[in-house]
């Protein structure tokens, strides 16, 4: 269908999905009192205020199929409002940690240390990939590399920036930097 992911399992999703509501402006601005990350869910990185269901209304998205002129023009309008999508700025220079799925951004995929790490299995840029405040631009230190693969779960924990980034997998408007990544488990 026009919206869904590479995959359209929404089992596969670890990390919370993409709803709108997470933690208040407030409470992000409270640092944990024993010095840890806090650990975030997909909603914390959502303006409480953003609401892109009101475009998939408009269209009646669920009515259409892929070759009616309006799931096009819903599309072109989709990615538009994805990479303008609005960031929490109260995250910026917080320590945090999240699930989310690797999406490297080089050829080699077993030594990572650059990718976008994303809400959902199966992401790309064919069916849109998430909003860009559903997508962090995640880097690690030159001498940490993540050891894994395309899609695996992960754990990625660091300093979070909003700071916007555009590549042709997708657009972000979180940042990462020297970030500390380990395989997915549940706490």
């Amino acid at each position: 269908m026009l919206l869904a992911g590479c995959s359209d399992d929404s089992s596969d999703d670890t990390t919370g999905g993409a709803e709108t509501g997470g933690l208040t402006e407030q409470e992000l601005a409270i640092e944990p009192s024993d010095g840890t990350a806090r650990e975030l869910s997909w909603n914390d990185l959502i303006p409480a205020d953003w609401q892109p269901e009101v475009l998939m209304e408009q269209y009646d998205a669920e009515n259409l199929t892929d070759d009616d002129p309006r799931a096009q023009a819903l599309m072109e309008e989709l990615q538009a409002l994805w990479a303008e999508a609005p960031v929490v700025e109260a995250l910026d220079g917080r320590q945090v940690r999240l699930p989310g799925f690797v999406v490297p951004l080089e050829m080699d995929t077993t030594m990572i240390s650059e990718f976008l790490l994303v809400p959902y299995f199966g992401a790309c840029i064919h069916v849109p990939p998430p909003p860009a405040n559903q997508t962090i631009l995640v880097t690690t230190p030159d001498d940490l590399p993540y050891e894994g693969g395309l899609f695996d779960t992960v754990w990625v924990e660091g300093r979070m920036r909003v700071e916007p980034f555009s590549d042709e997998l997708g657009e972000a408007g979180y940042r990462i930097e020297e970030a500390q990544v380990s395989l997915y488990e549940e706490p």
